[in-house]
């Protein structure tokens, strides 16, 4: 049972072009599932995804509720089983799909949360409190994150060779961006401080955090390498706290804060949905009720 769930991760890798963080949360969702349906209700231990009913499914759906996954959680939990006993079905491991009418959970929308330009305007601040080549850094990733609205793990995976300064206007640059599958990518353009800002931080503070002079990630730790997700959530929640803002900050915040903000001074949805990297405009939509409250 092991083996199929790697067959399908890898699956997902090779076919579908899946992004990294994608397919580690498919990895989880499925092992969780398989550890809790392992065992049936007449105590023998189930060997065969065969074996599963669609009243087992249901069981564990019940279970995931009860355990105060939230319902977009649950949701996604249940579209990565279907995905899998799809996959299951077409490569012929299974007879019949137990998900073939299951209905995915209905999931409580709600619009994303942004904090106003003066708060913003505190934390971008925060770092030019502090000295040496970290706050440099921290400086610069906090005017990226809201300067082009990107995602966290694409903040995270931007490379020094994903950033072009225009040589004849040091205040614009544009950026590279790989998006949620590995076959996305888009072009930010940035401009003014952030680029000074950025530019800066290359020339000097990267300088001296790097170890290995092969390494092309533009935000680094304090080893030298990569900054991770984590890495980044405690950076950004080390300055919320310093400033003393009361309402919760996630790196997501200031991506959120961006799409209002740049409605809020007359952007069109499309513009914002290229920048976002959005397949859809109707994700890019629900900004349009945040726009009037974050002035």
């Amino acid at each position: 049972m092991k083996d199929n769930i790697q067959d399908f991760l890898r699956f997902l890798e090779v076919d579908k072009k899946y992004a990294e963080n994608t397919i580690a949360a498919y990895q989880n969702d499925l092992t969780q599932f398989r550890q809790n349906i392992r065992q049936s209700q007449d105590g023998e231990e189930i060997e065969d995804w065969n074996d599963i009913s669609r009243n087992d499914i249901n069981e564990y759906i019940e279970y995931l509720k009860n355990s105060g996954y939230t319902s977009s959680t649950v949701a996604r939990k249940v579209a990565a089983i279907k995905s899998f006993f799809h996959f299951l079905l077409a490569e012929g491991e299974l007879k019949d799909d137990p998900t073939f009418t299951l209905d995915s959970p209905k999931v409580k929308k709600r619009l994303p949360k942004a904090i106003s330009p003066a708060e913003i305007d505190k934390i971008l601040r925060a770092p030019a409190d502090e000295i040496g080549p970290k706050a440099q850094r921290d400086l610069a990733l906090l005017e990226m994150l809201y300067a082009s609205g990107m995602r966290v793990t694409e903040l995270v995976s931007l490379n020094v060779s994903d950033i072009t300064f225009d040589p004849n206007n040091p205040k614009n640059a544009t950026v590279r961006v790989k998006g949620k599958r590995a076959s996305k990518e888009r072009v930010i353009p940035i401009s003014g401080g952030v680029v000074s800002t950025l530019q800066l931080y290359i020339k000097q503070a990267r300088e001296q955090l790097i170890h290995d002079p092969k390494e092309d990630a533009v935000f680094l730790n304090n080893r030298g390498q990569r900054l991770t997700r984590q890495g980044l959530w405690l950076i950004i929640k080390h300055y919320v706290e310093v400033v003393g803002i009361s309402s919760q900050v996630t790196p997501h915040t200031l991506r959120h804060s961006f799409a209002a903000h740049k409605l809020s001074q007359g952007k069109s949805l499309q513009d914002i949905q290229k920048l976002l990297g959005h397949a859809n405009i109707s994700t890019t939509q629900v900004y349009a009720h945040l726009g009037r409250d974050s002035d």
